[in-house]
């Protein structure tokens, strides 16, 4: 199958399901004919990469290394196959529902082009939270999340432009390192074997490899 982008998503509107904020989460995305990406600014308030989109949480998300996310529909596949419910395009937050691409195995850095103009980065791994779990009401959903190792990809918006529905996905040259997006989750998530390696590729942006290298000093 080719590589390609099979929903567009923006977000719906909706108290915080995790109960922690007042003010409403995007975390509910819709399906929509189009998103046009652009590159925030570098901080989490800086607000998402996807015009229209809604950013909650402005302490942890948005920003340019957060600008936009893709999850798989494969893996939503999946996840109704073991839920046994239905999960629709954009039910895990996503911007980007993709079909055709693996795309925790893609490289830390590594650039995608989207149609013909679009260009975005595979950034950091996404970190399940209390929002994620409350929203899809399961039982244990974070350790149940990260267990499963596919976390989708943030990316960075490198050229901007618009994404529709059934726009082509391109991988194009490789980063100098083989960090995939697999591992740097993991070694979000603790794994400090995975860390290590993220670390000696010196792949992530200042601010995570830091935070990181904090964390293996502290816990070696």
């Amino acid at each position: 199958m080719t590589a390609r982008v099979r929903s567009t998503n923006l977000a719906h509107p909706k108290p915080d399901p995790g109960g922690r904020r007042e003010r409403p989460t995007g975390i509910d995305k819709r399906p929509v004919d189009g998103v046009e990406l652009f590159t925030p600014g570098p901080r989490y308030g800086d607000g998402a990469g996807v015009v229209g989109d809604l950013v909650g949480d402005s302490q942890h998300h948005g920003g340019a290394q957060k600008a936009v996310y893709a999850f798989a529909r494969e893996e939503l596949d999946r996840w109704e196959e073991e839920l046994q419910r239905g999960l629709s395009d954009g039910m895990f937050g996503e911007n980007l529902t993709t079909e055709g691409i693996e795309l925790e195995r893609l490289l830390i850095n590594q650039r995608l082009r989207v149609g013909e103009d679009v260009v975005v980065e595979v950034s950091i791994p996404r970190t399940p939270c209390a929002t994620f779990s409350g929203h899809l009401r399961e039982k244990a959903w974070v350790r149940r999340f990260t267990e499963r190792g596919r976390c989708g990809v943030y990316l960075r918006v490198a050229a901007p432009g618009t994404v529709r529905p059934g726009d082509e996905i391109e991988v194009l040259e490789p980063p100098g390192h083989d960090v995939d997006m697999r591992t740097a989750f993991a070694a979000a998530m603790g794994d400090n074997e995975a860390a290590k390696r993220v670390v000696a590729a010196g792949c992530l942006p200042a601010l995570y490899h830091e935070r990181m290298v904090q964390r293996l000093v502290a816990r070696p």
